[in-house]
Protein backbone atom coordinates (compact mmCIF):
# COMPACT_ATOMS: atom_id res chain seq x y z
CA UNK A 1 0.00 0.00 0.00
CA UNK A 2 0.97 3.15 -0.92
CA UNK A 3 1.90 6.62 1.80
CA UNK A 4 -0.81 7.92 -0.22
CA UNK A 5 -3.66 5.09 0.67
CA UNK A 6 -2.93 4.80 4.35
CA UNK A 7 -2.92 8.02 4.90
CA UNK A 8 -6.27 8.41 2.99
CA UNK A 9 -7.85 5.38 4.86
CA UNK A 10 -8.47 7.03 8.24
CA UNK A 11 -9.50 10.23 6.55
CA UNK A 12 -12.39 8.26 4.70
CA UNK A 13 -13.86 6.52 7.62
CA UNK A 14 -13.73 9.77 9.66
CA UNK A 15 -15.61 11.37 6.55
CA UNK A 16 -18.29 8.74 6.35
CA UNK A 17 -18.52 8.88 10.28
CA UNK A 18 -19.22 12.40 10.00
CA UNK A 19 -21.06 12.12 6.92
CA UNK A 20 -23.45 10.19 9.33
CA UNK A 21 -23.91 12.25 11.97
CA UNK A 22 -25.05 15.51 9.75
CA UNK A 23 -27.08 13.58 7.54
CA UNK A 24 -28.76 12.10 10.90
CA UNK A 25 -29.43 16.25 12.35
CA UNK A 26 -30.72 16.99 8.51
CA UNK A 27 -33.29 14.05 8.24
CA UNK A 28 -34.43 14.25 11.76
CA UNK A 29 -34.74 18.00 11.70
CA UNK A 30 -32.41 18.95 13.81
CA UNK A 31 -30.60 21.24 11.22
CA UNK A 32 -33.31 23.41 8.90
CA UNK A 33 -33.16 24.10 5.23
CA UNK A 34 -31.15 27.19 4.79
CA UNK A 35 -28.66 26.60 8.01
CA UNK A 36 -25.46 27.11 7.27
CA UNK A 37 -23.13 24.35 8.41
CA UNK A 38 -19.69 25.66 10.10
CA UNK A 39 -16.90 23.23 9.41
CA UNK A 40 -14.98 24.79 12.57
CA UNK A 41 -17.97 24.03 14.53
CA UNK A 42 -18.67 20.20 13.32
CA UNK A 43 -14.74 19.56 13.03
CA UNK A 44 -14.56 20.43 17.17
CA UNK A 45 -17.67 19.07 18.55
CA UNK A 46 -17.22 15.21 16.81
CA UNK A 47 -13.14 15.82 17.08
CA UNK A 48 -11.88 15.26 13.62
CA UNK A 49 -9.93 17.87 11.61
CA UNK A 50 -11.04 20.18 8.88
CA UNK A 51 -10.03 17.29 6.02
CA UNK A 52 -12.64 14.54 6.76
CA UNK A 53 -15.30 17.37 7.23
CA UNK A 54 -14.52 18.83 3.78
CA UNK A 55 -14.97 15.23 2.51
CA UNK A 56 -18.48 14.99 4.52
CA UNK A 57 -19.54 17.77 3.27
CA UNK A 58 -19.47 16.80 -0.16
CA UNK A 59 -20.73 13.25 0.22
CA UNK A 60 -23.31 15.41 1.39
CA UNK A 61 -24.07 17.77 -1.32
CA UNK A 62 -24.16 14.63 -4.18
CA UNK A 63 -26.90 13.17 -1.67
CA UNK A 64 -28.78 16.38 -1.96
CA UNK A 65 -28.69 17.00 1.58
CA UNK A 66 -26.42 20.36 1.69
CA UNK A 67 -25.14 23.18 -0.79
CA UNK A 68 -21.33 24.33 -1.18
CA UNK A 69 -22.04 27.52 -2.02
CA UNK A 70 -18.29 29.35 -3.19
CA UNK A 71 -16.81 31.71 -0.64
CA UNK A 72 -19.81 30.93 1.51
CA UNK A 73 -19.34 27.46 2.84
CA UNK A 74 -21.90 24.74 3.41
CA UNK A 75 -26.05 25.40 3.94
CA UNK A 76 -28.80 22.73 4.53
CA UNK A 77 -30.58 21.97 1.00
CA UNK A 78 -34.06 24.18 1.04
CA UNK A 79 -36.35 24.97 -1.81
CA UNK A 80 -39.21 27.31 -2.69
CA UNK A 81 -42.61 25.70 -3.32
CA UNK A 82 -42.05 25.72 -6.39
CA UNK A 83 -38.46 23.52 -6.71
CA UNK A 84 -40.31 21.11 -4.43
CA UNK A 85 -43.57 20.79 -6.63
CA UNK A 86 -41.20 20.37 -9.73
CA UNK A 87 -39.13 17.83 -7.75
CA UNK A 88 -42.07 15.65 -6.90
CA UNK A 89 -43.37 15.71 -10.18
CA UNK A 90 -40.15 14.08 -11.10
CA UNK A 91 -40.76 11.77 -8.44
CA UNK A 92 -43.92 10.93 -9.86
CA UNK A 93 -42.35 9.48 -13.03
CA UNK A 94 -38.98 7.80 -11.82
CA UNK A 95 -39.97 6.26 -8.38
CA UNK A 96 -42.68 4.03 -10.51
CA UNK A 97 -40.12 3.03 -12.63
CA UNK A 98 -37.29 2.19 -9.98
CA UNK A 99 -40.61 0.18 -8.89
CA UNK A 100 -41.38 -1.77 -11.45
CA UNK A 101 -37.52 -2.49 -11.90
CA UNK A 102 -37.59 -3.85 -8.30
CA UNK A 103 -40.93 -5.82 -7.91
CA UNK A 104 -39.65 -9.18 -9.81
CA UNK A 105 -36.66 -9.29 -7.31
CA UNK A 106 -38.73 -9.03 -3.86
CA UNK A 107 -38.61 -11.97 -2.62
CA UNK A 108 -41.58 -13.16 0.48
CA UNK A 109 -39.14 -12.12 3.83
CA UNK A 110 -39.26 -8.78 1.93
CA UNK A 111 -42.72 -8.88 1.63
CA UNK A 112 -43.17 -9.51 5.07
CA UNK A 113 -41.01 -6.89 6.53
CA UNK A 114 -43.54 -4.43 4.40
CA UNK A 115 -46.46 -5.59 5.82
CA UNK A 116 -44.42 -5.24 9.58
CA UNK A 117 -43.45 -1.71 8.83
CA UNK A 118 -46.51 -1.01 7.68
CA UNK A 119 -48.42 -2.30 10.71
CA UNK A 120 -45.86 -0.61 13.00
CA UNK A 121 -46.89 2.79 10.87
CA UNK A 122 -50.57 1.83 12.01
CA UNK A 123 -50.11 2.05 15.68
CA UNK A 124 -47.46 4.83 16.00
CA UNK A 125 -48.59 7.95 16.83
CA UNK A 126 -45.28 9.91 16.43
CA UNK A 127 -44.62 11.87 13.30
CA UNK A 128 -40.62 11.73 13.40
CA UNK A 129 -41.15 8.21 13.81
CA UNK A 130 -43.88 8.07 10.91
CA UNK A 131 -41.16 9.67 8.77
CA UNK A 132 -38.60 7.06 10.07
CA UNK A 133 -40.84 4.14 9.24
CA UNK A 134 -42.61 5.80 5.82
CA UNK A 135 -38.70 6.48 4.38
CA UNK A 136 -38.22 2.56 4.98
CA UNK A 137 -40.91 1.22 3.86
CA UNK A 138 -40.68 3.06 0.16
CA UNK A 139 -37.29 2.78 -0.05
CA UNK A 140 -37.42 -0.73 0.51
CA UNK A 141 -39.90 -1.50 -2.15
CA UNK A 142 -37.21 -0.21 -4.45
CA UNK A 143 -34.46 -2.36 -2.94
CA UNK A 144 -34.38 -5.09 -5.83
CA UNK A 145 -34.27 -2.30 -8.87
CA UNK A 146 -30.59 -3.24 -10.26
CA UNK A 147 -30.25 0.67 -11.73
CA UNK A 148 -27.88 2.05 -9.71
CA UNK A 149 -28.43 5.50 -11.40
CA UNK A 150 -31.82 5.33 -10.47
CA UNK A 151 -31.53 4.29 -6.92
CA UNK A 152 -29.42 7.18 -6.24
CA UNK A 153 -31.85 10.17 -8.32
CA UNK A 154 -34.78 8.55 -5.60
CA UNK A 155 -32.92 8.89 -2.68
CA UNK A 156 -31.49 11.87 -3.66
CA UNK A 157 -35.37 13.13 -3.68
CA UNK A 158 -36.17 11.71 -1.19
CA UNK A 159 -33.93 13.59 1.32
CA UNK A 160 -34.18 16.61 -0.24
CA UNK A 161 -37.97 16.26 0.26
CA UNK A 162 -37.36 15.31 3.85
CA UNK A 163 -38.48 18.76 5.67
CA UNK A 164 -40.93 18.97 3.63
CA UNK A 165 -42.85 15.77 4.45
CA UNK A 166 -42.42 16.67 8.06
CA UNK A 167 -43.87 19.97 7.86
CA UNK A 168 -46.99 18.97 6.24
CA UNK A 169 -47.37 15.11 8.62
CA UNK A 170 -47.25 17.62 11.27
CA UNK A 171 -49.76 20.54 9.66
CA UNK A 172 -52.08 17.94 8.71
CA UNK A 173 -51.99 15.15 11.86
CA UNK A 174 -54.25 12.28 12.28
CA UNK A 175 -56.66 13.43 9.66
CA UNK A 176 -54.86 12.24 6.52
CA UNK A 177 -53.07 8.84 7.80
CA UNK A 178 -56.10 6.59 6.95
CA UNK A 179 -55.53 8.01 3.35
CA UNK A 180 -51.85 7.10 3.86
CA UNK A 181 -52.39 3.46 5.78
CA UNK A 182 -54.87 2.88 2.66
CA UNK A 183 -52.48 3.41 -0.11
CA UNK A 184 -49.74 1.64 1.49
CA UNK A 185 -51.29 -1.52 2.27
CA UNK A 186 -52.83 -1.12 -2.09
CA UNK A 187 -49.15 -0.75 -2.73
CA UNK A 188 -47.95 -3.81 -0.86
CA UNK A 189 -50.65 -5.92 -1.64
CA UNK A 190 -49.72 -5.32 -5.32
CA UNK A 191 -46.53 -5.85 -4.70
CA UNK A 192 -46.90 -9.20 -3.55
CA UNK A 193 -49.36 -10.01 -6.21
CA UNK A 194 -45.98 -8.78 -8.49
CA UNK A 195 -48.59 -6.76 -10.47
CA UNK A 196 -46.32 -4.40 -11.64
CA UNK A 197 -48.92 -1.99 -13.46
CA UNK A 198 -51.70 -1.51 -10.06
CA UNK A 199 -47.91 -1.01 -7.72
CA UNK A 200 -47.09 2.01 -10.12
CA UNK A 201 -50.81 3.83 -10.38
CA UNK A 202 -50.82 2.95 -6.26
CA UNK A 203 -47.65 4.74 -5.98
CA UNK A 204 -47.94 7.79 -8.79
CA UNK A 205 -51.41 8.41 -7.08
CA UNK A 206 -49.76 8.12 -3.85
CA UNK A 207 -46.37 11.07 -4.63
CA UNK A 208 -48.57 12.98 -6.48
CA UNK A 209 -51.69 13.58 -3.60
CA UNK A 210 -48.81 14.78 -1.09
CA UNK A 211 -47.75 16.83 -4.15
CA UNK A 212 -50.73 18.73 -4.57
CA UNK A 213 -51.31 19.02 -0.67
CA UNK A 214 -48.15 20.40 -0.04
CA UNK A 215 -48.92 23.34 -2.90
CA UNK A 216 -52.45 24.21 -0.51
CA UNK A 217 -50.10 25.13 1.89
CA UNK A 218 -47.18 27.37 0.85
CA UNK A 219 -46.52 28.65 4.71
CA UNK A 220 -44.30 25.31 5.01
CA UNK A 221 -41.79 27.12 2.81
CA UNK A 222 -41.52 29.85 4.77
CA UNK A 223 -38.63 28.98 7.43
CA UNK A 224 -40.67 31.94 9.86
CA UNK A 225 -43.84 30.21 9.79
CA UNK A 226 -43.88 27.59 13.41
CA UNK A 227 -45.26 24.48 10.48
CA UNK A 228 -42.10 24.89 8.76
CA UNK A 229 -39.98 24.20 12.46
CA UNK A 230 -39.17 21.20 13.96
CA UNK A 231 -40.12 22.32 16.93
CA UNK A 232 -43.79 21.95 18.25
CA UNK A 233 -45.84 19.05 18.89
CA UNK A 234 -44.31 15.55 17.89
CA UNK A 235 -47.63 13.91 18.08
CA UNK A 236 -49.76 13.23 15.19
CA UNK A 237 -53.21 13.22 17.56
Amino acid sequence: MSEADSASGPTTVASHRIAAHIREDILSGRLLPGVRIRQEEIAERLGASRLPVREALRMLESEGLVELKANSGAWVSSMDMQECDFVYRIRERIEPMALAESIPHLNSSVHDRLWSIQEEIEANEDVDRFLVLDRELHLLTYSGCEIPQLITMVTRFWNTTQHYRRAYARLTGPDRTWVINYEHRLLIEAIVRKDEIDAERCLTGHIRRTRTELTKHPELFDSTHPDSLPGGSSKVR
